[in-house]
């Protein structure tokens, strides 16, 4: 396979073909291709971009006759029939038989323009300044969501340039399982000499991802949110990642039975791995003035008849939302397996996650770049997270066959028991 172009013209940035440097030229479910035939079990997907797997037949029919049909590709912010189908559909097939209430905003394509969207309409709604952040949150790499990213080494590359205007809370979890780390917050909210200026809002993954897949705890997430209401803090979730059926449910936070007064999505709502990425808010909060927050790609017509093709497809009825909970307790019992076969030979590891979103802790980012490098040898794709990579990372397509989640969990396990045995 010929690399020598892309290794010498790719700037030092890169990071996920350091891991897999190879040339892939075809995917089709959950497994990718490689330039010389070798086909790869994809327990990564996109990072979680590619929920119903590479190039989903009925997802990918839509687009092709869409294209076919000379429709618009770019239209700005103007109204399209593929944005009126998007809208129509995100309505009545996610947000209604939820009993959910939003307004949308579209800024630009990615997760990252999301957050600072979502950020910056609770400071204009508030009219206050400062963000709450979790530890090992990560909500992006532009400059305002930097600053409610926990994790050094992406905030270290600013060069130079203080992170402003968040304030960061302990996790669920961060100090103990016995400590319920909301006291803290709610004792620097009571207490008018804190130091902790009151925030327009709280910005949080309920299940973090880049942090370690760390979930929170359903009664933790509620308490979090009567907090955020008896205090007139606007609640955030950022479902870029768990989101789009993840975790089970097509929101995240269905799980606890909380309702945010935003919502930023990306990652998996195309359906189809185009960039898309949406703000939903509560109406009232709709305090923008035409064109204050601006963008040339704000919405995406091949994104939104992939994104409505993916909703109709998967989220009329509960199918997937169940087989998606099935495939994550196979997962989890197969991680814990291997916590407990790794932690009696002398390397302490734990599983946790939930759904499809699983983790499996191995203690250092040298354990598990050993897992992860020999899985990848053996025809596997799976990456790590964590504060120090420590963290083996399960983001296989939702729509993934048993033969290839059995596949690759059988290929990971030989690889640790390889590694360690």
């Amino acid at each position: 396979m010929q690399t020598q172009i892309l290794e010498q013209m790719e700037s030092n940035v890169r990071t996920y073909s350091r891991s897999f440097p190879i040339v892939f030229t075809e995917a089709k479910g959950a497994r990718l291709t490689a330039e010389d035939g070798t086909q790869y079990i994809d327990f990564l997907a996109g990072a979680g971009t590619l929920n119903y797997g590479h190039n989903h037949p009925k997802i990918k029919q839509a687009l092709v006759d869409y294209l076919a049909g000379d429709n618009i590709v770019h239209s700005l912010d103007m109204w399209t029939a593929a944005k009126r189908d998007y809208l129509e559909t995100l309505e009545n097939v996610i947000l209604k038989p939820r009993g959910l209430d939003y307004k949308v905003q579209l800024p630009g394509p990615t997760g990252t323009n999301a957050v600072e969207a979502a950020i910056r309409l609770a400071r204009v709604a508030t009219g206050r300044h400062n963000i709450v952040s979790f530890t090992n949150g990560f909500h992006g790499v532009t400059m305002g969501a930097l600053a409610t990213t926990g994790n050094r080494k992406f905030r270290e590359a600013t060069g130079g340039i203080p992170l402003q205007g968040a304030a960061f809370m302990p996790f669920d979890g961060y100090m103990g399982k016995d400590v319920d780390t909301l006291d803290y917050f709610e004792k620097l909210l009571g207490d008018n000499s804190s130091g902790l200026d009151r925030p327009a809002a709280v910005i949080i993954e309920t299940v973090q991802g880049e942090g370690g897949i760390n979930p929170a705890g359903l009664d933790w997430l509620k308490r979090l949110e009567k907090i955020c209401h008896d205090h007139d803090i606007l609640l955030i979730v950022d479902d870029i990642q768990a989101g789009c059926g993840r975790t089970g449910k097509f929101f995240s936070f269905e799980h606890a039975g909380i309702k945010p007064d935003i919502v930023t999505n990306s990652k998996s709502l195309s359906g189809f791995g185009l960039p898309l990425s949406h703000v939903l808010m509560r109406p009232d909060l709709d305090k923008w003035k035409p064109g204050q927050y601006n963008g040339t790609f704000r919405g995406f017509n091949l994104a939104f008849v992939t994104a409505a093709a993916a909703m109709k497809q998967f989220w009329s009825d509960d199918t997937l939302e169940r087989d998606v909970q099935r495939k994550g307790r196979i997962v989890e019992e197969r991680f814990q397996k291997l916590a407990t076969w790794l932690s009696n030979k002398g390397v302490p590891s734990s599983e946790r996650g939930r759904g499809l979103m699983r983790g499996l802790d191995v203690g250092t980012g040298d354990n598990a770049d050993k897992i992860t490098g020999e899985a990848f040898k053996r025809g596997m794709i799976i990456e790590t997270s964590g504060h120090d990579g420590q963290v083996v990372k399960c983001l296989c397509p939702l729509t993934i066959s048993d033969e290839d989640l059995l596949g690759g969990l059988d290929i990971l396990e030989d690889s640790v028991k390889h590694m360690f045995g």
